[in-house]
């Protein structure tokens, strides 16, 4: 982990690095091993170093070629080394060390504009190539590295933090009314602007060539449909994921230091560290050891997860460090929002501030995490495979799979996900409508905007709305696609990342290896979910290696009271946002929000919703 700044000029006027050292400044905790600089002309580069894997001690960026035309700046990690090595030094490319940083500028140099293609990794990077006169800019698959942004017609300004662009004298904190629609509305589309007009994110799989002509941004990559995998039945899936997965944590633990890993006690983040402890007892983990954290909700039964945490730990014959829930007052919120400039985040993603700080004192660099699993393992809709396999003609499969229905549901069950997820599904959408009117489910999460605002989100909604693909090989890949493009995923995985470095930790997530992706969406529905049972295919792969108390879990926990008690402690400070934010919110609505938020029915939306008005006040204020 590390970060990037960068001033590149064109309209021939020298760049300042004086600013580039502002910006550098502005994130110190992306380089507690070194921050460096270089400026030729109308071009001025930094890098914040923090030292993560063995050869980044060979690193030193920005990094020149030869001759100086081509300057690198990266935040990243490549996971295909020894493949990229080996196929650059078949083209020619001299290596002059073994960091990462050397085989993303040879990839440049064979590859051109399409070399983020033949990387695999989480990546940011920024290149300036002094014989085109133009800037290359990338993001990894997943978008797991943050590239933020400013273009003004004639300078181009980027960093990995969105205060390093705001310190900037031109950049101005002009209030971005549609990403506030977007969060008041809780209906995030865009995957490219920032709370500020004209600081924008590169969204991941993207690449972005800027010239004179200003940025010309397109993406380079996105799961294949019509990938085939070479499995003929379920147990080749199951076997061709454990070995998929294996290599995928096994590459991401590449340190020099002890790799930490969160364990919820959840099977997704319960698998990563078994699988990374299995790793380091045969001698196949790339660092020297691995540590497990877990958060200690004791007295908390919605919450507490320790039972699950402990019999992971006692199933390996590891321990799991226990860290108590992290609370913060609304001034440190506050204090977010000012010093940074982005929403200040939500109760749910502080409580996890003591765990990576034990593990930072521990000597940890990197943190393995096990968001993405709900996504790519399968967490859909119950019988979802029905409509799918229909749709396909592929009766032996529905069949089949309303034989084990039948057995775990009973026949009745079965005739209504059958019917419901099955039939109902693949009828023209005027029907469709009409069944959800006669079932009653029409949405029921009200509004709370103005008339300007809800008008600005509608604008936004039909600007930012992807047409999906003509043709699907699984009709479930129409809502992973969704998944796959979903705007406020990217946001919350970049404000982790953030979050995760400024305590000085690389985060890395396995799930959100573009391998995995593609998995999930080569895998037919009912191989990840069957009946009530869900993420199929993984459960499967991690016999023995979970406890079955955590590989046959299908609870998860609910953390909504760090909502409840942190908005129960700013009260006044609630009604005062209400009052005060008439041009974004209906003050009435927004006060029957706040008087409903212990209704049973209302638990859960009604809390987020309010908290998101403190954290954009806070962040106006």
């Amino acid at each position: 982990m590390s970060g990037i700044a960068g001033i590149i000029r064109f309209d021939g006027a020298p760049a300042d690095l004086a600013l580039v050292e502002t910006m550098t400044s502005a994130m110190p905790w992306r380089g507690p091993d070194g921050i460096r600089h270089w400026t030729r002309g109308t071009v001025a580069l930094g890098q914040c170093l923090l030292r993560t894997t063995p050869e980044s001690f060979e690193e030193r960026q920005p990094l020149a070629n030869e001759d100086g035309t081509l300057v690198l700046v990266m935040d990243g990690r490549v996971d295909n080394r020894v493949e990229l090595r080996s196929e650059l030094s078949g083209r020619g490319a001299r290596l002059r060390d073994r960091s990462d940083a050397e085989l993303v500028l040879r990839s440049y140099q064979v590859w051109g504009g399409d070399c983020p293609s033949h990387i695999d990794g989480d990546f940011a990077i920024a290149i300036w190539d002094a014989h085109s006169q133009t800037a290359f800019c990338a993001r990894d698959r997943s978008g797991n590295k943050p590239f933020t942004y400013h273009w003004d017609g004639k300078t181009l300004a980027f960093a990995s933090e969105l205060q390093a662009i705001l310190a900037l004298p031109w950049v101005r904190r002009e209030l971005n009314e549609g990403m506030l629609a977007e969060f008041l509305g809780n209906a995030w589309h865009s995957r490219d602007e920032t709370f500020w007009k004209g600081v924008m994110r590169l969204p991941g799989a993207h690449r972005m060539e800027v010239s004179a002509a200003g940025p010309r941004a397109e993406r380079y990559w996105e799961p294949d449909l019509f990938a085939a995998l070479p499995c003929a039945s379920e147990g080749d899936y199951v076997e061709h994921y454990r070995d998929l997965f294996d290599g995928v944590v096994r590459r991401m633990s590449r340190s020099h230091a002890p790799v930490a890993v969160e364990v919820s006690g959840g099977l997704d983040s319960s698998a990563v560290f078994a699988v990374a402890a299995s790793l380091h007892r045969n001698g196949k983990l790339p660092a020297p050891a691995v540590e497990g954290y877990t958060l200690d909700f004791s007295g908390d039964p919605d919450a507490d997860e320790m039972d699950y945490a402990r019999a992971v730990g006692g199933h390996l014959g590891t321990p799991i460090r226990e860290v108590a829930p992290a609370h913060r007052p609304l001034e440190w919120y506050r204090q977010w929002a000012r010093q940074y400039g982005e929403f200040p985040g939500y109760p749910n993603g502080t409580m996890a501030l003591g765990l990576r700080d034990a593990a930072t004192a521990d000597g940890c660099r990197v943190l393995l995490a096990g968001e993405g699993g709900d996504e790519w393992l399968g967490l859909g809709r119950p019988g979802d495979y029905y409509a799918e396999e229909i749709a396909a003609w592929n009766w032996r499969a529905v069949m089949a799979c309303a034989r084990e229905d039948a057995r775990t549901l009973g026949a009745r069950p079965t005739a209504r996900w059958m019917l419901r997820s099955g039939v109902v599904p693949l009828l023209p959408e005027p029907v469709r409508s009409l069944v959800r009117r006669l079932r009653g489910t029409a949405s029921r999460r009200g509004d709370w905007l103005t008339p300007h605002l809800r008008a600005v989100l509608e604008e936004r909604r039909a600007k930012h709305h992807d047409n999906q693909p003509a043709h699907v090989h699984h009709r479930s890949q129409r809502q992973q696609l969704m998944a796959f493009h979903d705007a406020y995923a990217a946001l919350a995985r970049e404000a982790e990342e953030r979050s995760t470095a400024r305590q000085g930790l690389e985060l890395r997530l396995p799930f959100y290896d573009p391998q995995i992706i593609q998995f999930a969406f080569s895998t037919p529905e009912r191989m990840r979910s069957l009946g009530r049972t869900t993420k199929r295919f993984h459960r499967r792969a991690m016999a023995g290696v979970l406890p079955d108390l955590v590989r046959q879990r299908t609870t998860k926990a609910d953390f909504m009271n760090t909502f409840r008690r942190q908005l129960a402690e700013c009260e006044p400070e609630l009604a005062a946002a209400i009052a005060r934010r008439g041009e974004w919110v209906d003050p009435e609505r927004a006060a029957a929000f706040a008087a409903a938020r212990r209704e049973p029915a209302l638990a859960g939306w009604v809390e987020w919703r309010l908290w998101t008005l403190m954290g954009c006040d806070e962040l106006l204020s």
